[in-house]
Formats: structure tokens, sequence, C-alpha cells
């Protein structure tokens, strides 16, 4: 691995190697601080699909790099925004901000998608040479940035008294990832209603292509009720749906925001391998591209040791 001038060259993954690129600021309104995203992508290639990828509660662009390493060696451009909940922004429960965070973290994606040009114009100057493919756009998220994801696929929040709120959709997100998403709002603990009132999804609307992955041991502290919770964005939501549940992956699906970070309780690297793969091969295919990988993935799930399971709609 070699660094400079903010360029990370990563040499451990297939050729070609991968360029990562930070921070690049993205204008946005109504936010402080700024928007900023970090880029990581094949060093050259030509109308490459695009994640734009968003993380979980407190996290940055300077997590999931198992994930996001194995997207762009797969040939994806990948867009990480560090959003306004942050650890480094800290800001927390009492802060006036916190309360429309989950608005910011929508318009951070939406600011991404319209300034695409002018973020890979950036990286360009900084040694990053891939050109993206406008029409082969997706989007990807975990945990909270899950629930910010479904938003752009169709999603609504639900206010206090069941009525859908804003449509936050965006058309040039062909296709999704939701991983570990928060489920419906109807079980939500005290502290959840009290202090993340908008974690009430309405998936009826959520009509574009996704991919919902879960873990079979993820129990949440936000609601009463078991993992079933995160496979709601795939039960409710209209097809097509694809659905990935893990074999004893729990909230970080084997580590997915890092190696050896403090939020994850069942590390496991092959876990989050499979997670990754699952997601190119799935995005690969909704977008057009080759539906080689995910096709066989979902033949290992009938054949193979019950380690993960496939169900598509």
């Amino acid at each position: 691995m070699t660094e400079e001038a903010g360029v990370t060259m990563r040499t451990d993954h297939p050729v070609p190697p991968i360029v990562a690129v930070k921070p690049l600021p993205v204008p946005t309104t109504a936010r402080d601080p700024g928007l900023s995203v970090k880029v990581t992508a094949p060093a050259s290639g030509d109308r490459l699909p695009v994640i734009v990828f968003s993380h979980g509660n407190a996290w940055s662009m300077d997590g999931y790099e198992p994930l996001v390493d194995r997207w762009a060696a797969a040939g994806f451009v990948v867009v990480q925004p560090s959003h306004l909940d942050s650890r480094r922004h800290g800001i927390g429960f009492d802060d006036p901000r916190f309360g429309s965070i989950w608005r910011v973290r929508i318009a951070d994606l939406h600011a991404v998608l319209d300034h695409l040009d002018e973020i890979m114009d950036r990286a360009r100057t900084a040694g990053l040479h891939a050109t993206v493919d406008h029409d082969r756009i997706a989007a990807v998220g975990h945990s909270w940035g899950g629930q910010t994801v479904g938003a752009l696929l169709g999603a609504r929040v639900l206010d206090a008294a069941g009525t859908p709120g804003e449509d936050f959709s965006r058309p040039a997100v062909r296709a999704g990832a939701l991983l570990a998403a928060t489920g419906t709002g109807d079980s939500l603990t005290p502290f959840a209603v009290e202090h993340l009132p908008f974690m009430r999804p309405d998936y009826s609307t959520m009509a574009a292509p996704a991919l919902v992955v879960a873990g079979d041991r993820d129990q949440s502290a936000m609601s009463t009720r078991g993992p079933d919770w995160f496979t709601d964005a795939y039960h409710l939501s209209p097809a097509p749906k694809s659905l990935l549940t893990i074999a004893d992956g729990q909230h970080t699906l084997g580590g997915v925001a890092g190696e050896r970070v403090a939020e994850t309780t069942d590390e496991d690297p092959a876990r989050v391998a499979l997670v990754a793969d699952a997601v190119a091969g799935y995005l690969r295919d909704a977008l057009k591209l080759d539906g080689t990988a995910w096709a066989a993935l979902g033949e290992r799930a009938a054949t193979g040791d019950g380690g993960y399971r496939v169900a598509q709609r």
C-alpha cells in the first residue's frame, strides 16, 4: 500500500489497483459542518457502475473498508459521505440538530447524486482516472444507513399518527442493498420512541429492486421483536426483492465496518466477504451487467451447509 497527496493505492486486490481519494467537499445546504466524501474505485476504467454508501450511526467515510474495497475490486466506484451523526461531529441526542439528522442524511445522498460529476472531476485531479455510468447507480446502507437508502428507493417515514411523510425517492438510483436495516416502528422500545421517532419506515412504497441482508441472530436494542425485524424491508415492500439471511450473523454481519471494531460482536472475515460479494453480485445483476455471480450464490445457498439462505420474489 502506498500513499501520496491524499490518495491511497491498494495493491492487495486484483488488478486494476484500487485508488481511494478523500476528503472531497460536496456542496449542500443547511448543513454545519459541511459534507465531504471519500471515493474508492479502480484506478481506471470507463463507465463504471456507482455505489453510494450510507454508513451506520456514528460512523464516517473512513469505515467499512472490508466492504468498499471488495466492491471497488469488483469494478464499482464507491462514494461514501460522512453523515452529520458521525461521532467526529459530536452531535448527541441533546443537540437541537439531532431530531432532523435523518432528513440531513437523505439530503446528503441527494447532494452526492446531484454533484457526482463534480466529485469525480475532483477525484481525477488526485489520481483516479475512472469514469462513471450514470445509468448504473445503486445505493447501499448499513443499519441507520439502510433506512436512509430505503428512502431513495421509495420508502417513507410514518409520523406518530401513521401518516406517510415526504417522498424522497430518486429514480436515478436503479437498485440498492439494505444491510441490517431498521424494521417497522410498531415494536420500538421506549428509548427508541423518545430519541428515534423517525425509526418508523413504511416499505410499502419501496418499489425499486433491492437486496435485504439480515443476520438471524441480530437482536436490536431498539425493537422488542427478534431478528425478523430486520427482514421487514423484504417482506413489506413490492417485488422485485431478494433476501440474504446470514446464519449466526449479528448486527455488524461479521464486522462490515472494519476489523476489530468495538461494535462487532460476531467477528468473522469470511462472513464479511460473503456480504460484500453478495451485494456486488446482486447489484451487477440488477444493473444488467452480469448475473453470473448472483446466480451462483443462489445455487450455493440451495446446496450448501446452511451458512446463508437466499429468498427472492
